[in-house]
């Protein structure tokens, strides 16, 4: 984090809208990829979306005992977020939708296909998982309350009618730390779609007012610069605007840039790709190394070759806030838990259609996710504290 004055240190992160095109192309990735597993709980997806004023295109590789409506999953997630005018971004009743899916590569499915636990991994990758102490969802303030910001916002978008507020949306979130901890927020910035009509003065006041000094503790709140809708206009949004395609937010999807990301995006893909799978159960692990108090602050690295079932590293950073060598973490875990890809599925029930409401606001920090569960954290605390 960069030093300001007074030995502050300030990081940002961003958020983005269930809105927002490259958030839209995410859902509808992770729609079709729910709407294959409710059929088949082994199939194989990897869906891929384009979307841009008038058209989606569905693409990728599918395997699967499964017949699904592909269409009519894209339509249904367009309109259901309020795209329902060509005027506001896009019409998913009347837009033209491409469909083009292929079968997994055999030589894909072979290395990846196994007897029990010898499931390979169905890819060769590094996966990163993270965690702090400096919310009570274990994940960082900045992207914490980008992410609150949004949610707020659609919340006023969904249940009151007439309102302004167009469904493209995204935040910014600037903390100043403090010797590691949030002192205040330097800075916030919303830029929201809306309606030609409001005034600029309405939008901020509206911002400001009824969505982050609702979402952010009024202590943090000090001399805190607004920065809302600073272009001074955002009436056109959406894929009208700017073209979406599935895996381009993966900062937002994790830890805003704070700990590390591995490369791979997570949406439309099934759970014996370990670009998922593995980042899901290191957030598991970072999570309960950090409330279990082992750490305060937690990073961790798997690495897999595609088609071994063993991964071939493990790293584990707690930036000097345990009384535990990261070599006796690793340990631990090694002795205590498989990080087979087919284990990490049993464990984290990832065969499941759990994978639309990932896909906006983040997959990390909700606790209806079985990655977030903390039910290592006794044993972890018996064993190394």
């Amino acid at each position: 984090m960069l030093k300001a004055g007074n030995d502050l240190a300030i990081f940002s992160s961003e958020s983005v809208s269930d809105g927002h095109p490259d958030k839209l192309a995410d859902q509808i990735s992770d729609g079709i990829l729910d709407a294959v597993l409710a059929q088949d709980p082994h199939g194989r997806v990897s869906c891929e979306v384009l979307i841009n004023n008038h058209f989606i295109v569905l693409s990728g590789e599918i395997s699967a005992d499964a017949e699904v409506d592909y269409e009519g999953v894209a339509r249904k997630i367009v309109t259901d977020i309020g795209y329902t005018r060509d005027d506001i971004g896009l019409d998913g009743r009347s837009c033209e939708v491409i469909t083009r899916f292929n079968q997994q590569s055999p030589d894909i499915a072979q290395s990846v296909d196994g007897d029990g636990d010898q499931i390979g991994a169905g890819d060769q990758g590094l996966m990163f998982g993270y965690a702090c102490d400096e919310t009570p969802e274990y994940m960082p303030a900045p992207i914490y309350y980008a992410h609150l910001l949004l949610k707020k916002i659609r919340e006023y978008r969904k249940t009151k009618s007439g309102l302004w507020i167009r469904p493209d949306a995204k935040s910014q979130v600037t903390v100043a730390y403090n010797d590691q901890l949030v002192d205040h927020m330097k800075c916030v910035v919303i830029s929201c779609q809306h309606d030609p009509d409001v005034s600029q003065h309405k939008i901020k006041e509206f911002m400001v007012e009824e969505v982050i000094r609702k979402v952010i503790p009024s202590e943090y709140l000090k001399n805190t610069e607004y920065l809302i809708n600073p272009s001074g206009r955002f009436v056109s949004g959406g894929p009208k605007s700017d073209t979406g395609l599935t895996g381009r937010k993966i900062i937002v999807d994790t830890y805003g840039g704070r700990g590390a990301h591995g490369g791979g995006a997570f949406s439309g893909k099934d759970p014996t790709k370990v670009d998922r799978s593995g980042a899901y159960m290191m957030r598991y692990l970072a999570k309960n190394i950090v409330s279990s108090g082992v750490a305060k602050r937690c990073l961790i690295q798997v690495a897999y070759a595609i088609g071994v079932s063993e991964p071939v590293s493990l790293w584990l950073d707690t930036d000097g806030t345990s009384g535990k060598s990261s070599a006796e973490v690793c340990e631990w875990i090694t002795q205590n838990l498989s990080l087979r890809p087919k284990d990490i599925i049993d464990r984290l029930d990832l065969r499941k259609p759990i994978y639309l409401d990932t896909a906006v606001y983040g997959h990390f920090g909700r606790d209806s996710f079985s990655w977030e569960q903390t039910d290592q954290r006794s044993r972890l605390r018996s064993d190394l504290l």
